[in-house]
């Protein structure tokens, strides 16, 4: 670790979605500097994926479950640091052709889940902390047949905000990344002919996160920070 390295010193963090392909940089990256990171899952492969990338993880944690959110963020304890949000979903098409089903489960896996940790982390919360959400892309910028994707988006940069203002006077400052198309296994599958020298890196996108989660943000609330690479 380098002498200007965002520190954790053994603070709580927790990372939800923290098997995914962003969640696992995340992960790493904090655990790298001291953090002691806990991860709520519910699928067994998400578990296994954070736990071996170092986070000290819950088995079977259905994060759009208001009794198990709060369950789980008893558990992590008081005292926890910050709180970063990488888990949800994502749908893509036009508006013409989608479902109620794909609003709600947009707005279940990504607002949901946000409230329900940054509220239950907030509330475990003292002497300060961070919060730390994931909107993403389509959320700022027009982007056709993402509608129900970038509303949820959209409600997800909107609650930051909110927060960050309500959770000022505790210390607790509340930013998000917005991320444009990552570069991972699943995006380069899905898009074979695209240029993903173009696409952010998880690892990078990653320091963005460390640094908003950490106690040398000493300053930044309320920000949306763009993660777009040259995408």
């Amino acid at each position: 670790m380098s002498a200007t390295s965002p520190s954790f010193e053994s603070k709580a963090v927790v990372v939800t979605g923290g098997g995914g392909a962003l969640g696992r940089a995340v992960v790493r990256a904090l655990v790298a500097r001291g953090a002691a990171v806990h991860v709520p899952a519910f699928d067994e492969a998400d578990a296994e994926a954070a736990e071996a990338a170092g986070a000290r993880v819950a088995r079977g944690v259905d994060l759009t479950d208001e009794a198990a959110v709060e369950a789980f963020y008893s558990h992590v304890g008081e005292g926890l640091w910050a709180s970063v949000h990488v888990a949800g979903g994502f749908v893509w098409g036009p508006i013409g052709e989608a479902s109620l089903a794909d609003l709600q489960r947009m707005l279940a896996m990504n607002v949901t889940t946000a409230w329900l940790c940054c509220r239950a982390a907030s509330r475990h919360m003292s002497g300060g902390g961070r919060l730390v959400n994931v909107t993403a892309k389509p959320a700022l910028v027009p982007t056709a047949d993402l509608a129900a994707y970038a509303a949820s988006k959209g409600a997800v940069a909107t609650l930051t905000l909110a927060l960050a203002e309500e959770l000022a006077p505790r210390d607790i400052w509340v930013n998000a990344i917005a991320p444009s198309i990552l570069d991972t296994p699943a995006n380069r599958g899905a898009m074979p002919d695209a240029d993903f020298a173009r696409w952010p890196k998880v690892e990078d996108v990653a320091q963005t996160v460390v640094f908003l989660a950490s106690p040398e943000n000493a300053t930044s609330r309320g920000a949306i920070v763009p993660v777009y690479g040259r995408s």
